[in-house]
């Protein structure tokens, strides 16, 4: 299939994986694995929420060297928890766990009913928390294909998505909702650079604002594509108005000189180079002061 933007993905695959094999195997690796994962503190808590092949598809991960070792909780929430975890090549990545069990994907379903990657999942919980996971992993490769500064993806498995930690736990990576920005304008810039660059690829936040938006050496990063969908979405411009208000109302309050349509303008205008790179100077975006 030809890769237009937003018709990238043809169909997504929620069918049985190998972490699904293993934990109906249950040999004596993974099982010792398993118990060893499950002693941890940071797990007791979710060994109800977090299902054999769940543990199975961390396994998976550090089989293929993915993962050497994990850490503690980044972040808990309704949908999934986030991990720190040390890579084989001793950096340090976030595991993202979407829960199978008790998720509750009624508040997404305005995400993903009209996307043709979702139909025929109807009811099936498993089959959705899959579905998104991949989506999430594929949307990160195609805003960094386009040029926008997100966590770098990794690895998928079942349910389980490995990327670059932004930041570290101890001292993470702030939201700009957090921060006094230095120099608002140059963040506003390339906040709607962004914007209009995921736009060209086919592609709209859906969810943008202040808090899904991080500062981490100079540097503005986009966060949580999980809900992002194509610009063919029945959905499409409601989402993209959405953002662009939040994203208007922000600056707007930054005392920037902006509002939601001219940002829609400027985000849907064609982008002359949408593969290319701003420089350091261009993106740089400095906080003055992190706040409690």
């Amino acid at each position: 299939m030809v890769d237009t933007p937003g018709n990238e993905w043809a169909e997504i695959d929620v069918s049985d994986t190998e972490a699904d094999r293993i934990a109906r195997r249950r040999d004596r690796k993974f099982s010792t694995f398993r118990e060893r994962l499950t002693d941890a503190d940071q797990f007791k808590v979710e060994q109800s929420v977090f299902d054999d092949a769940t543990f199975a598809a961390i396994y998976k991960l550090v089989q293929d060297d993915h993962i050497a070792a994990f850490g503690g909780p980044i972040s808990t929430g309704k949908e999934a928890n986030v991990y720190e975890a040390r890579g084989t090549d001793t950096t340090d990545v976030a595991v993202k766990i979407y829960r199978i069990n008790a998720s509750d994907f009624r508040q997404m379903r305005s995400y993903l009913e009209g996307d043709p990657r979702f139909d025929g999942l109807g009811q099936d919980k498993k089959a959705i928390v899959l579905a998104w996971t991949q989506k999430e992993f594929a949307n990160l490769r195609r805003a960094m294909r386009a040029g926008v500064r997100v966590p770098e993806p990794i690895a998928v498995e079942r349910n389980v998505l490995t990327m670059e930690l932004v930041g570290l736990v101890e001292e993470r990576a702030r939201r700009l909702a957090e921060v006094d920005i230095e120099n608002p304008q140059t963040a506003y810039e390339v906040a709607q650079e962004y914007m209009q660059r995921l736009y060209s690829a086919g592609l709209i936040h859906g969810d943008l604002s202040e808090y899904n938006m991080i500062i981490h050496d100079g540097e503005l990063v986009v966060i949580d594509l999980g809900q992002a969908v194509t610009v063919h979405h029945p959905n499409a411009e409601m989402f993209l108005r959405r953002d662009c208000e939040n994203v208007a109302a922000f600056f707007s309050r930054q005392g920037i000189e902006t509002d939601p349509e001219t940002l829609v303008e400027i985000v849907t205008e064609p982008d002359p180079d949408p593969s290319g790179t701003l420089t350091q100077s261009e993106q740089s975006v400095q906080p003055t002061d992190n706040q409690s």
